[in-house]
């Protein structure tokens, strides 16, 4: 199962406000700009800072 499209285009990073981009095979929503990750389960992305993995 993948994300919609128009919910991709309206998130942003809760941290810093950076755009965002899905890692499909990951199951992640990385930010472009800090670069946490966000988990995605059972196709929701879960933006919260607590929940977010640093960048690598």
């Amino acid at each position: 199962m993948s994300i919609d499209d128009r919910l991709l285009r309206i998130l942003v990073c809760p941290a810093c406000g950076g755009d965002v981009e899905h890692k499909e095979r990951r199951h992640l929503i990385v930010c472009r700009a800090c670069g946490l990750r966000y988990p995605v389960r059972d196709s929701i992305p879960v933006m919260l800072v607590e929940e977010a993995s640093p960048p690598r």
